[in-house]
């Protein structure tokens, strides 16, 4: 494995790149107080049977499995969730003009509350924060759905009378076409291509690794747990997300002055 390369050398890497590409997942958030779903703590590792709830064909069928998602969605901790150092230091990098994208599998919304360009934030899993009717497509933002829930417990669309969900990814559901095309290709453009917090598992976002090594960018996988790149990667970095990508952009940003 080519990665006896340090977070000193990733930092080189990144001040000289032309593009760097950020892929995060659910260990970017962790430390904000929203868990993870495969690592040692995460939602599917302590309640397996939680992982059923995220089926788009079950939450169609069962009324009883919407309303208890609906519940949870109402307690979801992303409503009081603060961005944490990590996502701050990304936004960081994003105002200093050094982020050509960031890539995330997470819903929460905290790289936009952190401050990083809304227009540079690929959400490949969606959001929890705009709620879609799975009939006539009608969006409407989640608040206004979740105030619903006294009354109505599987709140259906006020337009047409349809199912609604989180304008999320299930399983079983497609990735938008458009949002994929949008980090292909911000892989295909990065020089560097760093990942953070994520298990790399999830295809075909996973896979944004294999698009950005087959253009010849430097991979960093920034992760405690081995994933399925490391041995692709050009640097793997495993200490706490919290201080590393920090540590990491301070020293991108000098090394620009």
């Amino acid at each position: 494995m080519p990665a006896a390369a340090n977070l000193v050398d990733v930092a080189a890497w990144m001040a000289a790149a032309d593009s760097v590409a950020v892929l995060t997942g659910a260990g970017v958030s962790t430390e904000s107080g929203i868990p993870d779903f495969r690592g040692p703590q995460g939602v599917w590792t302590t309640d397996p049977g939680a992982a059923a709830l995220f089926d788009i064909d079950t939450y169609l069928a069962d009324a009883d499995v919407r309303r208890r998602v609906w519940r949870m969605r109402r307690s979801h901790p992303a409503w009081t969730a603060e961005p944490n150092p990590a996502h701050r230091a990304l936004a960081d990098l994003d105002r200093a003009g050094r982020l050509g994208a960031l890539i995330t599998q997470n819903i929460d919304g905290l790289h936009q509350r952190a401050g990083t360009d809304t227009g540079r934030v690929i959400e490949v899993h969606g959001t929890i924060h705009w709620v879609v009717c799975l009939s006539c497509g009608l969006r409407t933002r989640t608040p206004e759905v979740l105030r619903r829930l006294t009354e109505e417990p599987d709140p259906s669309c006020l337009r047409c009378g349809g199912i609604q969900k989180a304008d999320t990814i299930s399983f079983g559901q497609r990735l938008k076409a458009d949002v994929l095309q949008a980090a292909v290709d911000a892989a295909e453009r990065a020089d560097v291509f760093v990942a953070v917090g994520t298990s790399l598992t999830v295809h075909p976002v996973a896979g944004l690794c294999d698009v950005a090594l087959r253009r010849g960018a430097r991979l960093v996988v920034v992760n405690a747990q081995p994933t399925p790149y490391d041995n692709a990667a050009a640097a793997v970095l495993t200490e706490p997300i919290g201080q590393v990508v920090p540590d990491l952009v301070r020293r991108v940003l000098a090394a620009g002055r």
